[in-house]
């Protein structure tokens, strides 16, 4: 079985101090690290929106401007740094482009498959947003998903929005343990 982590938006502007911060957010970085250091493949994810994306409060959408192309706020966090990536998948490049899932408008489902990738272990940033949507997208594109649930980080801004997006990604078929689980059975 080939598995591959999927690290969703672990980027500057979802983390303390960014744009869109997710309280948090940075906490997961060990977690990550440990993951990706016990895998066949690595693919992170990325927001990447034009300055006029839709969702953007200016633009009439729920969000404040962030992630965008070119800019600090969009790049990885730099605790990837020296973490093997073998490919990196920017969503949400289009001003329409609602950019939650990592699948949406991407090469993502073909990148996993052409390494042969039979099981996605997920973690990131935001659980209720894009790690949810991008879960939900792999396991309709077939792909046996593991979410890893301490090293992912929820933006509740209804308050339980994190534990109904875990519940919606275990409805769709997904897993979801502890990272110390997950590393004593990809170690074991």
């Amino acid at each position: 079985m080939v598995d591959a982590l999927l690290i969703i938006d672990f980027q500057n502007d979802f983390t303390p101090g960014g744009a869109l911060a997710v309280e948090g957010g940075d906490e997961i970085a060990g977690l990550v690290r440990s993951l990706a250091e016990h895998v066949d493949v690595v693919v992170a994810t990325r927001d990447c929106h034009p300055l006029d994306h839709a969702s953007f409060v200016p633009e009439g959408g729920p969000w404040p401007v962030h992630c965008v192309q070119g800019t600090r706020g969009a790049e990885l966090h730099p605790t990837m740094e020296g973490i093997e990536i073998d490919a990196i998948v920017d969503v949400g490049r289009e001003r329409d482009d609602e950019g939650y899932s990592g699948f949406e408008s991407s090469d993502l489902a073909r990148i996993l498959r052409e390494r042969d990738v039979d099981r996605v272990l997920v973690c990131g940033l935001a659980t209720d947003y894009c790690v949810r949507a991008s879960v939900i997208d792999a396991r309709r594109e077939g792909f046996e998903v593991v979410v890893a649930e301490d090293a992912i980080r929820a933006v509740d801004v209804a308050a339980g929005d994190g534990e109904r997006a875990l519940a919606d990604m275990r409805a769709a078929g997904a897993m979801t343990v502890s990272s110390d689980d997950l590393l004593a059975e990809t170690t074991g």
